[in-house]
């Protein structure tokens, strides 16, 4: 996905990483975004974001991008709904920790792109696999506010080929009152999708505010 580069549009190109189809569906069929955007379906998993991740910020693709990971996390903390928003602090994973870039800027053009949608902001710890019951209350225990298998991987890798500014922002598809069986089938699912699908503005002003001159 991409866009002309109008007068004011950033020269340094935004990535967008997130791991299934129906995910890269909801993020290319949002409402249009201006400058160069790229969203890039990596795969399943810690490892095949960084595969995914290092080939396309390998010479000859996009180096110098900033880098968001994106798509759908379940989340920890009690009274979290399917359809929150989850915009991390710091991303961790046995890897170690990776703080995120204008986390309360993408809060605020969040909060203007969904006026109305609850946005929690915490650290995104990683994992290898679904996880489910008590393996979720001891993340929590650990400060954790959501979990996914990809963002922890996905922005290490970025920093790792080279400075930039990197974030995570997940969309709750389930929670611990609200366990999610299958993608898109229950109305939980639903409404993580359609939260999803407009992101893509608050991304690109994120992306916009970070390449502007400071004062």
């Amino acid at each position: 996905m991409g866009g002309s580069r109008g007068p004011g549009s950033p020269v340094t190109p935004l990535l967008v990483a997130c791991a299934l189809g129906i995910e890269q569906v909801a993020l290319r069929s949002g409402r249009g975004a201006p400058g160069p955007v790229r969203v890039l379906r990596t795969g399943m998993g810690p490892r095949a974001a960084e595969a995914a991740v290092a080939r396309l910020l390998a010479p000859g693709g996009v180096p110098d991008a900033a880098v968001i990971a994106s798509g759908f996390c379940a989340g920890l903390a009690p009274g979290m709904h399917p359809g929150d928003l989850v915009v991390a602090e710091e991303t961790r994973d046995a890897d170690g920790t990776t703080p995120c870039t204008g986390t309360g800027v993408l809060v605020a053009a969040l909060t203007r792109a969904l006026p109305g949608r609850r946005i929690h902001t915490g650290p995104l710890t990683g994992s290898d696999h679904v996880v489910r019951g008590p393996e979720r209350a001891e993340l929590r225990a650990s400060g954790a506010i959501a979990v996914d298998m990809e963002s922890a991987a996905t922005l290490r890798t970025a920093l790792c080929n080279g400075p930039r500014p990197v974030a995570a922002v997940r969309v709750v598809v389930d929670a611990p009152e609200h366990e999610l069986v299958r993608i898109g089938t229950v109305r939980g699912g639903i409404s993580a999708f359609r939260v999803l699908r407009a992101v893509l503005p608050a991304f690109c002003e994120w992306h916009r505010s970070l390449l502007l001159p400071r004062r």
